[in-house]
């Protein structure tokens, strides 16, 4: 029994697939070998194509049929992982109407700053367990205001792992999760909003069939399996968020669990069984893969968009011929401190725990004498562990409060400096997992089978490779860390 799985990331589309008797990874790769782009044609705007997010599915999926290490008919089910918050429109014809809108698009804040206040800050908190911010509801307002034309095209709204689903089966469904994660969802009355779509404008039409995460979310088309080499019985069974895929994938299920993540963006992720929400909405909550009306989970998100990103950006305009590898082990090379440079991360988008603020990324403190190429580079990837520490603290506010991270060693977390930093700075351990997103994914299309009777027994197997604990660089990692906080708290 072969479970593949996708995951639509920001920078690239990563496919896996796993051998669902002993959940062991067969085969795994990415497409494309560099980073996707992201559009920016104004200030605050992010669009990608979705039709390119489909190419690639479709040329990751072709490279992992010649590897030879799997014969393509034995896949059996399709679970998809996808970036969130992000908007896709089709027409009647399921014919993309323009670029997604995506995640760190900061274009909508204020028609959902708007509808909190119009709507009332008691209902959105209560009922949605967010302000509509700047989340998918929001930038389909923005579409409606601002290209009316276009607006009046619109047959189906998607997130990016319904279109992708889409593209596989001709089929649309969504779920709770991902209505929620758009801020659609009313957690008391178990709906789409009637409110929210009111105010806005919205018709109920535009949403596809509510299915829960784990559950049959179409067939792939014969003209799909021809082409991609799978036989023609193949299911979508499974469609979440990154964020809660990451988390599921890591074996973050229960109340009181927490999992943290730093690829483009960081994220810590901890689960409640409780509908909690900020009131000051630093940070959000959104309903869980294994969320029901009688059994509730929710995850509680803290997002830091500028991690991985700025990185990245170090990366490509002042060591381009360096491996990422190669600028860790430099990194190291430098004191904790990294001799007094300090580094806000902030440099992708509103960050929602600024309150939708965009204050941009920054170095201070640096001096043409003392601070050498190491330090640069210790001083972005301390910035954004400390601005992840600082988004612990907010959660603490909601009553998560983390004794230890589970992530899986990838991205962020393959650099020592950034994981001990983390960990030293918020006095928590981390355990690393091998997994990752496209991995849990085919997991979940697991359970939507019922190859897997419950959402445990599918990550029953994961692999503990290591945990880090704080160690004797402890005080001064905090130290540094609480000047940071300080100078943040006076630009912010």
């Amino acid at each position: 029994m072969l479970l593949c799985g996708i995951d639509v990331g920001t920078s690239s589309i990563k496919f896996s697939v796993v051998d669902g008797d002993n959940q062991q990874l067969i085969y795994s790769c990415s497409y494309p070998e560099h980073e996707n782009d992201i559009s920016s044609p104004e200030a605050g705007f992010a669009e990608q194509e979705p039709e390119h997010w489909w190419y690639c599915v479709k040329q990751a999926i072709l490279k992992g049929n010649t590897s030879g290490k799997y014969n393509p008919k034995d896949i059996k089910s399709i679970g998809i992982s996808y970036q969130m918050h992000g908007l896709v429109v089709l027409d009647a014809d399921l014919q993309v109407l323009r670029p997604a809108i995506i995640w760190c698009d900061s274009r909508a804040s204020g028609f959902g700053e708007s509808a909190y206040q119009a709507l009332g800050v008691n209902f959105c908190q209560t009922h949605l367990l967010n302000s509509p911010g700047n989340f998918t509801a929001s930038k389909l307002a923005w579409v409606k205001e601002n290209q009316p034309n276009l607006y009046a095209q619109i047959a189906h709204v998607l997130l990016p792992g319904d279109f992708i689903a889409c593209r596989l089966t001709e089929s649309h469904t969504t779920s709770a999760s991902a209505l929620s994660e758009g801020i659609f969802w009313d957690f008391k009355r178990q709906h789409i909003s009637n409110e929210l779509l009111g105010y806005f404008g919205f018709t109920n039409e535009l949403f596809p069939e509510v299915k829960p995460v784990f559950s049959t979310h179409g067939q792939i088309t014969s003209k799909v399996a021809h082409e991609l080499g799978f036989a023609t019985e193949v299911i979508v069974t499974y469609k979440a968020g990154d964020q809660p895929n990451n988390a599921f994938s890591l074996g973050v299920l229960d109340p009181g669990e927490i999992a943290t993540t730093a690829g483009t963006s960081g994220v810590v992720y901890g689960v409640s069984d409780e509908l909690k929400f900020d009131p000051l909405n630093r940070v959000n909550s959104f309903a869980h893969v294994n969320y029901h009306e009688e059994i509730v989970r929710i995850g509680v998100l803290m997002c830091i968009n500028g991690t991985g990103i700025l990185n990245r950006w170090i990366k490509q305009n002042f060591f381009p011929s360096h491996s990422y590898n190669q600028m860790n082990q430099m990194a190291a090379q430098a004191n904790v401190g990294s001799n007094g440079l300090l580094c806000n991360p902030f440099g992708n988008g509103a960050e929602r725990i600024f309150n939708n603020k965009q204050i941009g990324a920054s170095f201070q403190g640096l001096d043409f004498n003392r601070h050498q190429q190491a330090e640069i580079i210790r001083a972005a990837q301390e910035g954004i562990a400390f601005s992840m520490v600082y988004g612990i603290e907010l959660l603490s506010l909601v009553g998560i409060h983390p004794t230890l991270l589970k992530a899986g060693k990838a991205n962020m977390y393959l650099s020592n400096v950034f994981t001990e930093t983390i960990v030293n700075a918020s006095n928590v351990s981390v355990e690393l997992v091998e997994s990752d997103g496209a991995y849990g994914a085919a997991l979940g299309g697991g359970v939507g089978l019922g190859y897997y009777k419950t959402t445990h027994e599918a990550v029953a197997k994961l692999k503990k490779l290591e945990t880090i604990h704080p160690n004797n660089k402890k005080e001064e990692t905090q130290s540094a860390y609480q000047l940071w906080k300080e100078n943040l708290l006076k630009s912010i």
